[in-house]
């Protein structure tokens, strides 16, 4: 009991504003990406399941959801990253009353749209997949999925804001550790609820569901004792007008981005399915590797974002800018040593996932020809993530939903009626958007001062 009690008491939070910039950013990256890796492990776990010991259709079926569950989940991390910002700047400043009143004013209104997300979610749910043009096959799998999945959303986002707090100081190290008693947990009632009880798609959703709910009572747990400026207690819980508009300040722009572009996506999903299950599965599969691939490159991001709003909180500029750089170099880097043994074993990592030859042939398409593709995501995810660290979250809203909505539907539209009208074709609107995405975003970070949006006074 004493050893538990040690490991949920978190150590000193990390202050990022003085001391050598590589190692902050490592140590704070490298929790924040193995924590990816090991919240990856949910869906991937639940489709490696469902695909090799239920049926090809249910890997379709659990696959497919992800862009509805995107659309709620996409707005409540963009209304979290509001909040990271300001508790970071505030941390920066050294006001830990302002810290305090951000943490107990974003718990609040977590628990209210936990509320509303569980109910829009479960109602929903049927009239998205029909938007998504959901084959008749996987249609009652994918529902019963959304709804058992919905109806514990709760825990993800009281995980999720749990985490968006405690990066906010700098300790990414916790928020891992939940992570991966959270996937052991998912892994194991996924194995259990499947084989043993013959549950199919049902048994993996349940199993998401407890696995998210154990990570955010571990978090809260966290939040409860710890001894720093970020303790929670349920008797302070208030909303602070002034700070709750910071955070909706920089938070709303993110969460109608992510939202919108969730939303977007539903519609590429339409195209996709409209080639039916085999090529449906296929993209999941390349989908499940492409996240994989992506994740150096998101913690990255996810670091800059802390480690700018910290500095931008003291005004050092220059070293927020430095740290920027850095981190893209750093991305670059570490995406190249992971994209070029995934594209010389692309037909084997897909088969992992299912094993038809037609699937594999699909997904190991994808994989070869736009693995590449993700060294041009860290342009745009390593400045964005810096513009949005400094509380300039309005400009990087339209310039994502600029190349991931318009210009990707404008793109499959054309290509699907005029041009080629190939599972290729369309799937390369997501290249294409993310090289959209970070030719705007230089030209825009370089023509903007990082401070011109800066979030918080002096005085404050």
């Amino acid at each position: 009991m004493s050893r538990l009690t040690a490991i949920l008491k978190p150590k000193k939070d990390v202050d990022m504003t003085c001391g050598p910039i590589v190692p902050h950013l490592i140590r704070f990256a490298i929790p924040l990406l193995l924590g990816n890796a090991f919240q990856q492990l949910y869906n991937t776990v639940d489709t490696w399941v469902v695909g090799n010991y239920v049926s090809k259709e249910a890997f379709a079926a659990v696959g497919t959801v992800g862009p509805i569950i995107n659309m709620l989940i996409g707005f409540f991390m963009g209304l979290s990253n509001g909040a990271g910002v300001v508790i970071s700047q505030y941390y920066g400043a050294k006001n830990h009353k302002k810290v305090s009143e951000a943490i107990h004013s974003f718990m609040l209104a977590t628990l209210i749209l936990g509320a509303v997300f569980t109910v829009v979610g479960i109602v929903m749910t049927p009239y998205m997949l029909k938007l998504t043009q959901t084959p008749d096959s996987v249609m009652p799998q994918s529902i019963s999925y959304l709804t058992i999945y919905f109806s514990g959303i709760i825990g993800l986002m009281i995980y999720n804001a749990g985490t968006g707090i405690l990066n906010a100081v700098g300790n990414s190290r916790l928020p891992f550790f939940f992570l991966v008693c959270s996937a052991l947990i998912n892994t194991v009632l996924d194995l259990v609820f499947v084989l043993a009880f013959d549950m199919g798609v049902e048994g993996v959703a349940y199993a998401t569901v407890i696995a998210q709910s154990v990570s955010a009572i571990l978090t809260m747990t966290v939040l409860i004792r710890t001894d720093s400026c970020v303790k929670f207690s349920i008797l302070k819980l208030k909303i602070h007008m002034d700070v709750l508009k910071q955070i909706l300040r920089v938070g709303i722009p993110a969460a109608i981005q992510m939202l919108i572009t969730a939303f977007s996506n539903v519609f590429v999903q339409a195209y996709i399915n409209h080639f039916g299950d085999n090529c449906m599965a296929g993209w999941t599969a390349y989908g499940k590797i492409d996240h994989l691939l992506f994740m150096p490159v998101q913690s990255l991001a996810l670091a800059i974002t802390t480690f700018v709003g910290q500095n931008m909180g003291v005004g050092q500029v220059k070293r927020a800018k430095r740290g920027a750089n850095m981190a893209f170099l750093m991305a670059i880097i570490a995406t190249a040593i992971m994209a070029v043994p995934i594209m010389l074993a692309t037909r084997d990592i897909t088969a992992f996932f299912n094993d038809d030859i037609n699937v594999i042939e699909i997904g190991s398409m994808f994989l070869f020809w736009f693995a590449p593709f993700n060294l041009v995501c860290c342009v745009n995810q390593i400045y964005i993530g810096a513009l949005r660290g400094s509380g300039n979250s309005k400009m990087p809203m339209f310039i994502t939903l600029g190349s991931f909505v318009v210009f990707r539907q404008i793109y499959m539209f054309i290509i699907a009626n005029y041009i080629s009208n190939t599972p290729f074709w369309i799937g390369f609107g997501y290249p294409a958007g993310w090289v959209v995405c970070s030719i705007l975003t230089l030209i825009y970070y370089n023509a903007v001062p990082l401070d011109k949006k800066r979030l918080i006074k002096s005085d404050d």
